[in-house]
């Protein structure tokens, strides 16, 4: 197996677990990953929250780690990555409003390269033009109505949010308990390989 070069997408308050587990498991089976934030360098720190499902109408939201960025934002060069992993939680919300992580994510969607959305990730694909058209995709249900006006065929999402949808290139999870099925698709879709 190769080792994959793959950019991870983070920002203040996105969700802890989605940013922390795919970075450390990705790393893990040994790809190599940037987690980058606009307007932040290598060294800095974003701020997570932590996201549960309580049996309120939606998630509770409490302070997470903080998280390490190792690369900086601004020297990303898109054309020069394997994939691309969206984390979700709250950072998907204002960072779809910055033109160059739209720009970024535009890249992958055009050259068809392995992307990873789970939870509120999918917002910031909704906001590039064609990454959903007639892409079957789960994301948190909230951000479900954006992605359908985005052309998304939305899959469905088991009683336990633990399942992961693959459409072509696109691997998606609705959020955090779908870790396991959402990275075993994406290594699939990335060609990587693990022996039992």
């Amino acid at each position: 197996m190769a080792p994959k070069k793959i950019l991870q997408l983070v920002g203040d308050f996105s969700e802890d677990y989605e940013v922390m587990v795919p970075f450390q498991m990705l790393q893990m089976v040994g790809h190599r990953v940037h987690a980058v934030c606009p307007g932040k360098k290598s060294g800095e720190q974003i701020r997570t929250a932590i996201h549960d499902f309580e049996g309120d109408q939606t998630y509770s939201e409490k302070p997470g780690h903080n998280f390490t960025l190792n690369y900086d934002f601004d020297d990303v060069k898109e054309e020069t990555y394997d994939a691309l992993v969206i984390s979700g939680g709250r950072g998907p919300e204002y960072l779809r409003l910055n033109e160059r992580v739209l720009e970024i994510a535009k890249h992958f969607v055009d050259a068809g390269k392995p992307i990873a959305a789970i939870c509120h990730g999918g917002q910031i694909l909704a906001a590039v033009p064609g990454a959903f058209k007639g892409k079957k995709a789960i994301g948190y249900p909230a951000i479900h109505p954006e992605m359908k006006l985005a052309g998304a065929i939305i899959g469905e999402i088991n009683d336990t949010f633990s399942n992961a949808v693959v459409d072509g290139n696109l691997v998606t999870a609705p959020a955090w308990p779908a870790h396991p099925e959402w990275m075993r698709k994406f290594l699939e879709v990335l060609g990587t390989h693990i022996e039992p």
